[in-house]
């Protein structure tokens, strides 16, 4: 989170970036997405030819994994696709890498994901990529608006069926193309990298070991302090410049202040060049909370955002106000533009169907205390549950998914029977602060570095613009990965005896 066939307005309606709203408590869970859309609007990237290597297939998938009621047998057309360039073989027993899919249509991971065809070559290994159920062309019920139409519809929209569903297109893809003996290793990014480590707990039989990037699994129940995401992104601007962060720690009062006074909000609105006029003052903090946040999560080389940011704060002329100062900032990150909060929005698939994933299972109570550099914003999980039964006529499940995958005391219990999974994170990041950051046995390791930030590892590599400790962090994934393959074939070979 591109290809050449789709249009620009396709990629638009993808990958717009979901902003963290203070107001509504169904969005308060930032969007988990390998990149920052607005990074995927580049005119060169838009215009960029899909390569020829990639084939695309459907795969006839069924509606419910787990009941057997009359309805469960309904199918739908998953999409997935794959890229034969580099695969060895099934005679060779060369690996299968499969990307899953999360929660956007498959089709700009083709290049942004570029850990997997940057490895290919080195394995000859078929890269396999497959698209999350409710997204893009993968829509049961014949039509979006009817798999979105109510809870009934909309309930077979959960992760456990779209991990039954990957291991289903896995194993079609292994047994059509003889690579019964090819170890697959599964990749994801945020979102999806639950998803791969997720796969590998549930599916051993079918995935030989997960890269999960940037993958915050911890970040349920109270398993990791509420206010982690917003600590990350406090201290990445401290670190940055301590006026930087002061400035912005003092703003949110001024804000009220101004807001406060005859003709405030048309102050307000005239300052940070609004794309129309504010109604309350929350709308400008939200919209200072997003960029904060989106510039923190992504983080990385060679632009550094957060640094962007305290660039056009600090760099403001001696005279500049405290607000003005503040709308440099958003100068400095965002760029020159005619109008900025409360521009034009589209809802995308992805907004959509991300805010049914954390109203039904995806419950990360992201909260923010007076420790952060923002506002308190408690996490009321009573609010939370009426807002999600009101908008979908169901409650969420808080618990469910460390109930289903597990989560508490995960050293002892993981390291007594899981293997061969890989949790990267780049400490930057602010979901890393739910991430798996210390090794967990000799086989599910964690590998971070200080400076990087969200699933930077398995975005494409660039030999100018990559730091050392990315290559290093890279590097190391695939050493892991060979040793694991090493080890399958090893085993296969004494199995075969």
């Amino acid at each position: 989170m591109i290809s050449s066939t789709l249009s620009v307005q396709w990629l638009l309606l993808i990958f717009i970036v979901i902003s963290i709203s203070v107001t509504s408590t169904s969005s308060k869970i930032p969007r988990l997405s390998p990149v920052r859309g607005t990074i995927l609007l580049d005119p060169e990237i838009l215009s960029a030819p899909i390569s020829e290597d990639f084939q695309t297939f459907f795969y006839t998938q069924t509606l419910d994994h787990f009941t057997y009621r009359p309805e469960s047998y309904s199918t739908f057309q998953q999409r997935y696709v794959i890229n034969f360039k580099y695969w060895g073989g099934s005679n060779s027993n060369a690996p299968i890498f499969a990307y899953l899919g999360a929660e956007a249509p498959i089709d700009g991971d083709l290049s942004i994901i570029g850990f997997l065809p940057d490895n290919a070559l080195r394995f000859k290994a078929l890269l396999v990529y497959i698209e999350h159920r409710y997204y893009g062309k993968s829509i049961p019920f014949a039509s979006r608006e009817e798999a979105l139409n109510n809870a009934s519809t909309i309930g077979y929209f959960s992760s456990a069926q779209a991990i039954a569903d990957y291991a289903e297109i896995i194993l079609h893809i292994k047994k059509k193309y003889q690579a019964e003996d090819s170890p697959v290793i599964v990749v994801g990014g945020s979102y999806g990298g639950m998803l791969a480590s997720w796969f590998r707990l549930k599916y051993p039989h079918v995935a030989l070991g997960a890269l999960a990037s940037s993958a915050p699994i911890l970040y349920f129940d109270d398993i990791t302090p509420q206010n982690g995401y917003y600590s990350v992104v406090t201290r990445d601007f401290r670190e940055a410049s301590e006026t930087c962060y002061r400035t912005i720690l003092k703003s949110w009062s001024e804000i009220d202040k101004v807001a406060s006074t005859p003709n405030g909000l048309s102050i307000l609105s005239e300052k940070f060049r609004t794309c129309k006029p504010l109604k309350e003052s929350s709308e400008l903090k939200d919209f200072l909370d997003s960029t904060y946040a989106n510039a923190a999560q992504y983080n990385q080389p060679p632009e550094y955002p957060v640094t962007m940011v305290c660039g056009g704060i600090d760099g403001a002329p001696p005279e500049t106000d405290l607000l003005g100062k503040i709308f440099a900032g958003v100068v400095g990150f965002r760029g020159n533009k005619s109008c900025y909060v409360n521009a034009p929005r589209n809802e995308s698939e992805t907004s959509v169907g991300w805010q049914w994933q954390t109203c039904s299972e995806m419950v990360m109570p992201i909260a923010r205390d007076n420790t952060t550099m923002f506002p308190p914003m408690p996490f009321n999980i009573s609010s939370f549950i009426d807002e999600c039964s009101q908008s979908y006529g169901v409650p969420p499940r808080p618990h469910w998914v460390t109930s289903y995958y597990g989560g508490h005391d995960i050293k002892l219990i993981l390291q007594r029977f899981s293997s061969n999974i890989i949790f990267s994170n780049g400490l930057r990041d602010p979901y890393s602060s739910g991430g798996v950051l210390k090794d967990i046995s000799d086989s599910v390791v964690a590998v971070h570095t200080v400076n990087g930030s969200h699933c930077l590892d398995i975005l494409p590599a660039n030999a100018t613009s990559d730091p050392d400790w990315l290559v290093k962090q890279r590097k190391i994934e695939v050493e892991i990965m060979e040793g694991w393959i090493a080890k399958y074939n090893k085993d296969l070979l004494t199995f075969r005896q």
